[in-house]
């Protein structure tokens, strides 16, 4: 890296991946709380001798190029505390740290890497839970006891979904999902010696039941509990976890989806049926062929099974230990959406190439596949890639979130050929178009006259609150709500705040 490339970089200003840091004789004891948070989030650079005047503006004078004392002393320094007890571990390289020069001032960059999901957590001192720093736009902040028991999980190589549900027996499975379970895996595996086995036994092979050597603890493994489990013993267990399927394709200003499917209280909620449930809503409207093999018509595209390899990717990659998480699937016009709790394990480039799967549920996994959904371990994203790539749509896009803690795939029926596709989830960007301009390529001139107050504010000042949206449009509190939920939906503002203090910003890429 050269100096030109240095100031690049500064003069983006401080962002998720950039912290400038004033460095006069020594390394500041806040560069560590930078590397923890980096090497646990996405990785990022440490520019030492930049100091930033929060009172300026522009980035030019906003940051002080002023410089570091002996930096060849701070470089050694810093590796000789990055290799001894400051830290629990060291992921950086030689090249990784280094001095860049402007005549005689000098800087020293470190690049922190993302750590390797089992190397995860890093952290400052002896404790995890005191020492482990994430990574956000406002800067490094303190790891929640959540996250930092998601990373010290995601270390062990057999996976989340093995785990003993102690108290939780064979009278919490719900009987009717395992029996279609198993009609549809002895049609699959027809002559499989599971077949003959008992409901237990035929648990226990495949990693739904288990017992513990070592203590005697017997009982529901995690894998078991949450795809066969009661809705009762599920919700009782799991009450952070909620499953939501969203059909998004002809919404409207009053209609926020046309089909939902949630817990309502009529179906045992467990995974299998949430699957089976939504699988053939997601794929009815897809072109079908009209093709033979032998007698036997084949009705399925390789776009059908890409399109369920996104359901399963969802749940097979889920953590469904943390605090809070949402299985949340919507179908869209053109696109659909799939979002799970849990942060990425690989990074996102070996995701894309294929070959090495490290799913959070490897047994959850092996159950779907028995039964014919999902592709071997490693392969089921590609499979995914390579068939909107022969459709010639845009290549589906993985979103991950590292703040709420959850990745969103993005697999958009659209021609990557075509510049002019207006891309439903970026209605707030740079151009010089109104938002009702934007809008009106998706919802009818009569739903936005009724909104049209809303936006005129949201085009003046970017923010609104509630109490100005429903002065602004005479209508009640509540119509005012769905309206500014709708927004929501379309991607067009977010929510911020608390409940008290509650704002709707305008979302600018």
């Amino acid at each position: 890296m050269d100096i030109q490339e240095l100031k690049q970089l500064i003069y983006q200003g401080e962002k998720v991946d950039i912290e400038c840091k004033k460095a006069d004789s020594s390394v500041p004891k806040s560069v560590y709380e930078s590397y923890s948070a980096f090497a646990n989030t996405n990785g990022g650079y440490i520019i030492l001798g930049v100091e930033e005047d929060k009172t300026k503006k522009v980035p030019e004078e906003r940051f002080i190029l002023q410089g570091i004392e002996n930096p060849d002393k701070q470089k050694e320094d810093f590796w000789n505390t990055i290799n001894g007890s400051k830290v629990n571990v060291n992921i950086l390289k030689d090249e990784d740290v280094f001095v860049v020069e402007e005549n005689e001032t000098s800087f020293l960059v470190i690049h922190v890497p993302r750590a390797d999901f089992n190397m995860r957590p890093v952290y400052i001192g002896e404790n995890p839970y005191k020492g482990t720093y994430k990574r956000n736009n406002e800067g490094d902040y303190h790891a929640t006891g959540h996250e930092v028991r998601g990373m010290i999980r995601d270390q062990s190589p057999e996976g989340n979904d093995n785990i003993i549900i102690e108290y939780y027996t064979m009278d919490d499975i719900d009987q009717e999902t395992l029996r279609k379970y198993r009609q549809i895996f002895e049609i699959r595996n027809d002559g499989h010696v599971w077949n003959s086995l008992d409901d237990k036994t035929f648990l226990e092979k495949l990693g739904g039941y288990r017992k513990d050597r070592k203590t005697g603890v017997e009982g529901l493994t995690l894998a078991g509990m949450m795809m066969f489990g009661t809705g009762q013993a599920i919700r009782e267990k799991f009450d952070n976890v909620f499953m939501d399927y969203r059909n998004e394709s002809e919404i409207t200003i009053d209609i926020r989806w046309n089909d939902r499917i949630t817990y309502v209280g009529t179906w045992e909620n467990n995974l299998f049926n949430f699957f089976t449930k939504v699988t053939p809503k997601l794929t009815e409207d897809l072109k079908k062929p009209f093709k033979l093999e032998g007698i036997q018509r084949i009705d399925e595209t390789p776009v059908h099974k890409a399109v369920r390899e996104g359901l399963v990717n969802m749940i097979i990659h889920a953590d469904y230990l943390m605090d809070a998480g949402v299985l949340k699937v919507i179908k869209k016009k053109d696109s659909f959406e799939f979002t799970n709790p849990g942060i990425l394990k690989l990074p996102l480039e070996d995701i894309y190439r294929g070959g090495n799967s490290k799913s959070r549920n490897p047994h959850m996994q092996t159950m779907l596949r028995m039964v014919g959904f999902g592709d071997n371990a490693g392969s089921g994203f590609p499979t995914i890639l390579n068939t909107w790539k022969n459709e010639g749509w845009i290549e589906p896009e993985l979103i991950e979130d590292t703040n709420l803690n959850q990745v969103t795939l993005v697999m958009r029926m659209a021609d990557r050929e075509n510049e002019n596709v207006i891309e439903n989830e970026n209605f707030a960007q740079k151009n010089e178009r109104s938002l009702s301009e934007v809008l009106s390529e998706v919802l009818s001139k009569k739903d936005i006259e009724k909104i049209l107050p809303i936006l005129a504010i949201l085009e003046k000042k970017g923010v609104i609150t509630p109490k100005e949206a429903v002065d602004a449009c005479d209508r009640s509190p509540a119509t005012v709500r769905r309206y500014l939920g709708a927004l929501v939906d379309l991607g067009v503002i977010v929510v911020e705040g608390s409940t008290n203090q509650t704002v709707y910003k305008v979302i600018r890429k």
